[in-house]
C-alpha cells in the first residue's frame, strides 16, 4: 500500500506562510492527480486543492488566492504553499488522490495562532 510522508507543518502567526510537502513512494507519482485535504478539530476532512499530471490546478473558491497547490514529478513530491494564514486553517494537512486511492498518512500539523 502506498502512504503518503507529509510535512513542513507548524505554528503560525495569523498573515504567515508555511509550505507544506508530501513525498510519495512506491508508486509511478506522476501518472497520479494530487491533492491536499485538512482535518480541522471535530470537523470532516476537506479537499484544499488538486494538481492534475499536467499541472492544471483547482481550488475551492474560499481558497483561492491564498494557497498554490504544486508538484515535483522527479522528486514524487506534492507541495502546498499557504499564504496569509487564518486561524481557521487551522488543521492536519494530508495528501492522497481525489479519488483517495493511498492509504492515509499522518499529516502534517497546522496551527495558526498568535
Amino acid at each position: 500500500q502506498v502512504q503518503p510522508v507529509e510535512s513542513g507543518g507548524g505554528l503560525v502567526q495569523p498573515g504567515g506562510s508555511l509550505t507544506l510537502s508530501c513525498v510519495v513512494s512506491g508508486t509511478n507519482f506522476r501518472i497520479y492527480p494530487m491533492a491536499w485535504y485538512r482535518q480541522a478539530p471535530g470537523k470532516e476532512r476537506i479537499l484544499v486543492a488538486t494538481i492534475v499530471s499536467n499541472g492544471k490546478t483547482t481550488y475551492p473558491d474560499s481558497l483561492k488566492g491564498r494557497f498554490t497547490i504544486s508538484r515535483d514529478n522527479d522528486k514524487d513530491t506534492l507541495y502546498l504553499q499557504a499564504n496569509n494564514l487564518k486561524p481557521e486553517d487551522t488543521a492536519v494537512y494530508y495528501c492522497n488522490t481525489p479519488g483517495r486511492l493511498f492509504e492515509w498518512g499522518q499529516g502534517t500539523q497546522v496551527t495558526v495562532s498568535s
